[in-house]
């Protein structure tokens, strides 16, 4: 992990909604209902349930799963019309190693 991202990483982690996704990602079974498309582990959760369960816009929530993506915490994976989220859990074993922290 590039240092010039440290700053970068710090911010995606500074906001409560994105440490709430992370969280619900890492058991998505216990905190999403089925999905009629894609798999809650193997393809990740609909963006739409991550909106709704954060009682925020899609677009809202959009943002957030953006900067979680671009500093490597999250994957997407798109299905139909629809983007899956999981977490990487590689990049966040790496990112915890930086600056600490169970999230």
């Amino acid at each position: 992990m590039e240092a010039v991202l440290e700053v970068e990483l710090a911010k995606a982690l500074s906001n409560d909604k994105r440490l709430l996704i992370l969280d619900w990602l890492r058991d998505p079974e216990a905190h999403f209902p089925p999905q009629r498309d894609g798999d809650l582990v193997e393809d990740g959760v609909c963006s739409v349930f991550i909106a709704d369960k954060l009682g925020i816009s899609q677009p809202s929530c959009g943002e957030h799963l953006k900067l979680l993506r671009q500093v490597g915490l999250l994957r997407a994976k798109k299905i139909r019309q629809w983007v899956f989220y999981q977490r990487d859990e590689e990049r966040i074993a790496a990112a915890k190693a930086q600056l600490g922290g169970d999230w």
